[in-house]
């Protein structure tokens, strides 16, 4: 096959490692190669611009800006882009986010090597790739209600371990408003108190501990 015919595939990821290894696996194959790497979102969203690649393997945790925040900034300029999204994580947020970006797929990174070639092959067609687990994951999260902006600030400072009075006053609002923020997370969460808030928001990939 001649070099031109080849899918043509960005690799994003803050691991020299894991690009080596995603390099190493995809230019096995006589019909894709590597054309390019990034280590960071602003990197791809650059580099994007400039190299047009057939596909991108997008790292959902970068430095900067995430996965699907660069995904969605290439998707809204580039509506036919083709980007699947790579993660250790399941959690069904996050999942949810990275489709809703704009991304073709959800692989976690422990997919075996020909889910991933297999992954590349049906989204460069055109076509979306979602796993049975990745759409069960996906139709869970579908069930719950979305969180405000707001409840999602009170929740990541629920996450750190915040009292009420100080979550009040880092976002200047009052105690009693941060009670109410509070019994609306708790319920919409599903959860009867802030341990089960914390450890819910974290399993399902609402937030991620830095």
């Amino acid at each position: 096959m001649k070099a031109d015919k080849k899918i043509r595939i960005m690799v994003v990821d803050d691991h020299f490692v894991v690009r080596m290894g995603l390099k190493g696996s995809i230019n096995l194959e006589e019909d894709m190669a590597v054309a390019s790497e990034a280590s960071t979102g602003e990197q791809a969203v650059g580099l994007y611009h400039q190299e047009r690649p057939d596909i991108v393997l997008m790292d959902l945790k970068l430095p900067g800006i995430s996965g699907a925040e660069a995904t969605r900034t290439i998707c809204q300029e580039f509506p036919d882009a083709a980007i699947i999204m790579l993660s250790t994580h399941d959690g069904e947020e996050d999942i949810y986010r990275s489709l809703q970006a704009g991304a073709r797929a959800y692989l976690l990174k422990t997919a075996a090597r020909n889910e991933l070639i297999d992954t590349i092959r049906t989204v460069h067609a055109g076509e979306r790739c979602i796993s049975p687990a990745v759409g069960t994951r996906l139709a869970e999260r579908m069930m719950h209600p979305e969180l405000t902006s707001r409840e999602m600030d009170v929740l990541k400072l629920i996450v750190r371990g915040r009292s009420n009075k100080e979550i009040a006053s880092d976002l200047s609002i009052a105690e009693v408003t941060v009670k109410l923020h509070v019994g609306h997370i708790l319920a919409k969460l599903k959860v009867n108190d802030r341990t089960q808030a914390t450890t819910t928001a974290l399993q399902r990939g609402i937030i991620h501990l830095d």
